[in-house]
């Protein structure tokens, strides 16, 4: 059997799923795919409007390759759809000198080359009005960086898929994915069951529910983001560009693609644990934003620190923050993406070509040493 004639499941049309699906569809497999809900659903990972696009990474030099990978891909799929799913603003990472994840980001730009320019204080101050950074502040601009539009890139992506020949099932909960004896996956559903050659398994916080047995932890967190709007309008040629801010308070943010106001979001620490991920607690307290109120008066001035909008989503993190991407212990047949700690989208479409290239090859020449499965210590 060629590897294009394969017939592949996706479990899950999500972040990665989507794209794994319009990967395989690309090389001609046969590929189903099942979701719980459909393609750019809030109910997960994928809402919130933006997601920051960034080629200087914060923690880990070796994710670069695989975020160059994802940049041909991204121009590759807005060039297929005509759609504008990313757009590069430039990404502002602020925070103090001695900071580890700022040496990591000197370090990493050092390292690889990347785009960038070190700003100081005076031309903070003409060119980025809108932030107030702190005495001995490192600023640095990464020039091939911005926001994404996840739940336009996962229907995108997703109705890609379908036009090259791929079927979705929408609100089909997969029940459990089993390996056959002599090769192949079922896929057992609320109506029955169904066989493959293979499975790309990309769940989402439900990969706890679907695979128990998992030999790796996969801690679902509750995240909340919160919009802004200005005390004035921005001038229409200003730059607004992604941020991140480390320091005493870190956190992130991203223009509203209507340029109106400002989406804020803060690290994994401030994350609360999800128990079921059925039942997410949407609602947000008042003391919830107390951080967020303290990040707007101390850093963003010209901001209003009351928030217009809430939003509450789930994020997948493993012990050591790096993703689980390969096949299932005793499976090749079986390819897992889990557990992405914040690292999903902007990578989505490389992880999705590496998904491609594991379900229907067994291999893939992206450099994923560093998070596949494959020899990884089982906890």
């Amino acid at each position: 059997m060629s590897a294009a004639s394969k017939r592949v499941a996706v479990v899950g049309v999500g972040t990665v799923g989507s794209q794994a699906a319009w990967r395989l569809a690309a090389r001609g497999a046969e590929v189903v795919g099942y979701d719980r809900f459909a393609p750019g659903h809030d109910r997960s990972a994928a809402g919130g409007e933006s997601r920051v696009f960034r080629s200087v990474q914060t923690d880990d030099g070796r994710y670069v390759p695989l975020v160059r990978h994802a940049d041909f891909l991204w121009k590759q799929l807005q060039a297929e759809t005509g759609r504008e799913l990313r757009r590069l603003t430039g990404a502002l990472f602020m925070g103090p000198v001695e900071d580890h994840e700022m040496r990591t980001v000197v370090d990493v730009i050092a390292e690889h080359g990347l785009d960038h320019e070190v700003i100081d204080a005076g031309a903070m101050a003409k060119r980025f009005p809108q932030f107030r950074v702190d005495d001995g502040d490192l600023v640095i601009l990464d020039r091939h960086a911005g926001f994404i539009r996840p739940e336009l890139t996962v229907q995108t992506a997703a109705r890609r898929a379908e036009e090259l020949g791929a079927r979705i099932r929408r609100y089909t909960p997969v029940r459990e994915v089993t390996p056959v004896a002599g090769g192949g996956v079922e896929i057992r559903t609320d109506t029955g069951m169904e066989r493959f050659d293979a499975a790309v398994v990309t769940p989402g916080p439900w990969v706890g529910d679907l695979l128990p047995d998992l030999p790796w932890e996969v801690s679902v967190y509750r995240a909340i983001s919160a919009w802004f709007l200005p005390h004035e309008d921005h001038p229409a040629d200003a730059e607004r560009p992604a941020f991140i801010r480390r320091g005493d308070i870190p956190f992130y943010g991203i223009p509203s693609p209507d340029g109106l106001a400002v989406k804020l979001g803060l690290p994994q620490a401030h994350h609360q644990p999800v128990d079921d991920p059925n039942r997410l607690n949407r609602t947000v307290a008042p003391e919830e934003l107390e951080t967020f109120t303290a990040a707007v008066r101390r850093h963003l001035p010209g901001l209003n620190p009351d928030p217009v909008r809430l939003s509450v989503f789930m994020e997948g993190y493993t012990d050591s923050t790096r993703p689980l991407v390969g096949p299932l212990p005793g499976c090749d047949d079986i390819v897992l993406l889990a557990g992405f700690s914040g690292q999903g989208f902007k990578l989505s479409p490389a992880l999705g070509d590496i998904a491609a290239d594991l379900a229907l090859q067994g291999r893939t020449a992206q450099p994923i040493d560093f998070i596949t499965t494959n020899g990884r210590i089982v906890a």
